[in-house]
């Protein structure tokens, strides 16, 4: 079975740091752009960033850019997300996402995956 288990969320004061870890079981993500999304209440699913196949390419949302890093590991088949200097704004569900390519790519659309995992929350607050 194909999944995707994010982890690495929680509370966090303003300022502060969290890595977010995607991993996956059932499949190798050798081949797979991802995408890390997230979804405040009341929101739309919002796009953060994406990294292509090879890691060659790397994409960031303008709202986390400077203060966002991801990053994969094949050989551990998890890709990661650094952020840095969270924001009460940052507070949201986020989600990780692969889709299989065959050119290395960096996805931004949520509609081009189709593997998700359940999320986990981050919540940034004083």
């Amino acid at each position: 079975q194909l999944q995707l288990v994010e982890s690495g969320g929680g509370l966090v004061q303003p300022g502060g740091s969290l890595r977010l870890s995607c991993a996956a079981s059932g499949f190798t993500l050798d081949n797979y752009a991802i995408g890390w999304f997230r979804q405040a209440p009341g929101k739309e699913r919002e796009r953060v960033s994406c990294i292509s196949s090879s890691g060659g390419l790397t994409n960031y949302a303008d709202s986390v850019k400077g203060r966002a890093t991801i990053s994969r590991d094949n050989a551990k088949n998890t890709v990661y997300l650094q952020m840095n200097s969270l924001k009460p704004e940052d507070t949201a569900v986020y989600y990780c996402a692969a889709v299989r390519t065959v050119s290395s790519v960096c996805l931004i659309r949520p509609l081009a995956y189709n593997y998700w995992g359940q999320g986990t929350q981050v919540t940034v607050s004083s």
